[in-house]
């Protein structure tokens, strides 16, 4: 098993979610003591699985830009309304983690942007920043599962390294469930680089049919 200090919880509140385009879920967020690296994730615990049921659960990486102001260039925003719901039907959590730009922080995200306005794929923008493409660790995530009590699960993610990165964590990850696609003119270029590079699971064909403006 890895070694890691345990995770505890520290707080739990029921937080009502309402979504602009009206949908609602009831909500309850955790936070932890003793999370590795120190910062304020928080889980969003949502429906009630059956009996035996494996949970569902995302790691969804903070977007400022995406989340909050619904930025085109990521499909983030609509990632994360999509879970939601989806993690509401089935029952399961959301670790909403404080990794913004792929852990590389806002300010240097905005800086890729402006490397991507000059032809530069996502990675190779954080590359000519001097950061890693991915500096995401997600050590913390399996702690507040543990805490949760959730040693096994299906994830719902395009990302293969987030599971993998689970699995070498001690969290069984049965199964891994695609996100949707939620391509535009804007965002088309991220989403190829993200299937290139990354080998995230969407289907190429979908992009091809989005043109970048």
């Amino acid at each position: 098993m890895p070694d890691f200090t345990a995770a505890t919880q520290r707080a739990r509140v029921r937080v009502p979610l309402r979504f602009q385009d009206g949908y609602r879920a009831d909500a309850e967020l955790v936070t932890f003591h003793g999370l590795a690296d120190g910062l304020e994730h928080v889980a969003v615990v949502l429906g009630d699985p059956a009996p035996g049921a494996t949970p569902l659960v995302r790691l969804h990486s903070e977007c400022l830009t995406g989340d909050v102001f619904g930025s085109a260039r990521c499909d983030c925003g609509p990632q994360l309304r999509e879970a939601v719901e989806r993690i509401a039907e089935r029952g399961g959590v959301l670790l909403y983690l404080r990794q913004e730009g792929r852990g590389i922080g806002l300010y240097n995200k905005l800086d890729a942007y402006a490397l991507q306005d000059e032809g530069l794929d996502t990675y190779a923008a954080n590359a000519a920043l001097g950061l890693p493409e991915d500096a995401r660790d997600y050590t913390a995530a399996a702690q507040m599962l543990a805490a949760l009590g959730i040693g096994e699960l299906d994830l719902l993610s395009n990302n293969p390294d987030k599971a993998e990165q689970l699995r070498a964590l001690g969290v069984e990850v049965q199964g891994r469930v695609p996100t949707g696609v939620f391509a535009t003119p804007d965002n088309v270029r991220y989403l190829r680089a993200k299937v290139l590079q990354t080998q995230h699971t969407l289907p190429l064909g979908d992009l091809s049919k989005v043109s970048a403006g």
